[in-house]
């Protein structure tokens, strides 16, 4: 069985935790930042995780990401 590809966007962007969770980055801090406040803005940075019904799909197309 030939070895299963990944997905070259998820492996950018995701992160599995040694607990076996998906961490992602906040969405919403490339664009129109002019218009946000400086405290929503701050707490953009901050990671987050991904929900536990996409969990799954995102570890599989990441799937040597350990």
């Amino acid at each position: 069985m030939p070895k299963q590809k990944s997905h070259s966007g998820s492996k950018k962007r995701f992160d599995i935790t040694g607990t076996g969770r998906v961490k992602r980055a906040q969405s919403g801090k490339n664009h129109k930042t002019g218009q946000k406040d400086r405290k929503r803005k701050r707490s953009l940075r901050q990671t987050a995780f991904v929900s536990e019904t996409q969990e799954a799909t995102v570890k599989g197309m990441i799937p040597y990401k350990q």
